[in-house]
């Protein structure tokens, strides 16, 4: 996955440069892959910087799938009421600039540097802070936080929609103190860190449920569910739930996405049109709509249908099948567990109609490969076995050997180069129009496929 500047016409200017360099001081720090579950260090930085993060009210998601789609829903649709929006996300899938979002344009190389600049020294004291107290200095995601806060405050912005990184409870965003904390469906994932089982995972998640906060959740396992309410009570926090005060009562098929109905808490909204693929979006849909209610009225008010038809309306997901060629057609899909990767197969069945597939798959190795397979070998004709260039990806082999266990499948093709995997689908995907080509496996993957098919133009 490349990390492109924003520069207009692909040439590096002196903001671009600058912002290569914020991209590189961050990747000199400890992996965004291995974060140290603390809040300390990072409190200790805003602190010094005068608490940006209290400068505007802020909706904190958390889940293990539909995090960012939940996140882009939410911002359009308070973005066309008219409230200048801060947009959080992670991690970013070409260029680095995508994670910090200003009034729904990535953050311009000039203000990433300007304001990389203004932190620098605190970051610098900081580290000498942890230094003496016999601890390793801010790690990337932390540091890359205290920038966010800080790039929201100098907007200024109206309201943050900030996804945490990791978790939940000691992931650095939730120094801040959220109005509204927000959950998507949560599952198995990232067991080295988070838990081994649902309820382990949804009690770190919880963690983000801060005093008279309110909250408001996806439809979750009752094991998930009873960590979330046990929560809310502690905090006396407020809890709206998908399927008891609020759901997606409609969702049909339309042209480049699906028309929705939506009992929110508030109102009932009918004939809303999102420009995404999958039920799974109409339920991230939902979700934000009341997650909005409740951040503008606390679920008492409703929306307006003009309003929130318009923020719907320019709602994008990139990397959520997110078609990026045509003839022969290729979707992207930053499914990188079992939970999403069921989600795009049920998604590929309802809302396309191919008579063949081939999907083109590479899984880093934190991730359930096998799981992940299992879920997609019902919808494949054949597999494309492949590796990004990120250090983590597993082996081609190694994973070729893991989907023939897991999908029964006699036509696994295996070859190192993402690339090379990928024209050899689209060669089989062009001898005919009902083929397709889906990506899919890890949000690497994806992002260096976006890459390769903007340079080719897969797209007229």
């Amino acid at each position: 996955m490349s990390d492109r500047s924003s520069a207009g016409d692909g040439l590096f200017s002196d903001d671009a440069d600058r912002a290569a360099g914020v991209y590189q001081a961050l990747m000199a720090r400890s992996g965004e892959g291995s974060p140290r579950p603390r809040l300390d260090a990072t409190r200790h930085a805003v602190e010094l910087l005068g608490d940006p993060h209290h400068a505007y009210p802020m909706i904190h998601l958390t889940g293990t799938n539909g995090k960012t789609s939940t996140s882009r829903i939410i911002e359009s649709i308070l973005r066309a009421y008219g409230l200048r929006t801060g947009l959080f996300t992670s991690p970013h899938l070409v260029s680095f600039n995508e994670r910090i979002v200003i009034d729904g344009e990535p953050i311009s190389d000039a203000a990433l540097a300007d304001n990389w600049d203004d932190i620098s020294p605190y970051l610098e004291m900081t580290d000498a802070w942890l230094a003496e107290r016999g601890e390793g200095p801010l790690t990337f995601f932390e540091a890359l936080t205290v920038l966010m806060f800080a790039a929201f405050a100098d907007a200024p912005i109206d309201v943050a929609v900030v996804e945490v990184g990791m978790g939940g409870e000691w992931d650095s965003t939730n120094v801040a103190d959220a109005r509204v904390a927000v959950f998507t469906p949560i599952d198995i994932d990232h067991v080295q860190r988070l838990g081994s089982t649902i309820a382990e995972i949804a009690r770190t998640k919880a963690g983000i449920i801060k005093p008279a906060s309110e909250v408001v959740t996806a439809q979750q396992k009752p094991e998930a569910l009873a960590e979330l309410q046990r929560a809310a009570e502690l905090s006396e926090a407020s809890l709206a739930v998908e399927g008891r005060d609020f759901e997606l009562t409609g969702d049909t098929v339309a042209v480049g996405g699906q028309m929705l109905a939506v009992r929110g808490i508030a109102s009932t909204y009918e004939e809303l049109y999102l420009p995404l693929y999958g039920s799974h979006q109409g339920q991230n849909a939902a979700v934000a709509i009341a997650a909005v209610e409740t951040f503008i009225g606390s679920g008492g008010h409703a929306l307006s249908a003009e309003i929130l038809t318009e923020g719907l309306a320019e709602v994008t997901s990139p990397g959520r099948l997110q078609l990026v060629g045509t003839e022969p057609t290729v979707l992207v899909d930053a499914a990188h567990n079992p939970h999403g990767a069921l989600s795009l197969r049920v998604a590929i069945d309802e809302y396309f109609d191919f008579d063949e597939v081939a999907i083109v798959v590479g899984v880093l190795d934190d991730k359930d490969a096998a799981g992940i397979l299992t879920a997609l070998g019902p919808v494949a004709t054949r597999l494309y076995v492949t590796e990004s260039e990120s250090e983590r990806a597993i082996p081609a082999d190694a994973l070729a050997e893991i989907a023939h266990v897991a999908t029964g499948l006699e036509d696994i093709f295996v070859l190192d180069r993402l690339e090379d995997a990928v024209q050899n689908a689209r060669q089989w995907a062009a001898e005919s129009p009902k083929r397709l080509v889906v990506v899919t496996g890890s949000i690497t993957v994806v992002g260096e496929v976006i890459d390769l098919a903007r340079d080719e133009e897969w797209k007229p």
